[in-house]
């Protein structure tokens, strides 16, 4: 098979863009950028909360109120103007990036689901605690923030904390 000079350096180019590109990702895969510490929000500044689950309790947005449902059993009730200010809370929170502590999954105090518009599937906030100190975990970035015993009773309002 004989290839003109035309030819050859048209294998010559793609090799080489074939190549670029390869070895790019490897460079990506092999040194990933590193996240740095620090504080950061929990949810992007346009995102729509349109309801917020609890481990038996739900807060759903009723046109521009929300309202609260929960299990018969359920202790905590609260005013829409609360259930705004939950929300709120929520969205505004910027807490501080945090190596893994090492929690297994298991010893989750807590579970927040957020429904937001244009996601199919919920948001996930787990929160945990190791002695004295209170953990939060995205599910979906992965990421461990380290939150004080006061955000932590802010943010999960209808859980009773020890």
């Amino acid at each position: 098979m004989r290839l003109s000079r035309k030819a050859w350096n048209n294998v010559v180019i793609f090799s080489m863009l074939i190549m670029i590109f390869f070895l790019n990702g490897i460079h990506q895969k092999i040194n990933p950028p590193k996240e740095e510490l620090g504080s950061m929000p929990l949810f992007e500044q346009q995102s729509f909360v349109l309801a917020l689950g609890f481990p038996g309790f739900k807060i759903e947005r009723i046109g521009t109120s929300w309202r609260l449902s929960a299990d018969k059993d359920a202790v905590w009730q609260a005013q829409p103007a609360e259930l705004e200010a939950l929300i709120t809370r929520w969205q505004e929170s910027e807490l501080t990036l945090t190596e893994n502590p090492g929690l297994p999954g298991s010893a989750a105090l807590s579970v927040a689901q957020f429904w937001l518009a244009g996601s199919e599937l919920p948001v996930s906030f787990q929160l945990y605690q190791q002695q004295q100190s209170y953990y939060l975990f995205a599910r979906q970035s992965q990421r461990w923030f380290s939150v004080d015993k006061t955000q932590a009773q802010q943010l999960f309002a209808p859980i009773e904390l020890k």
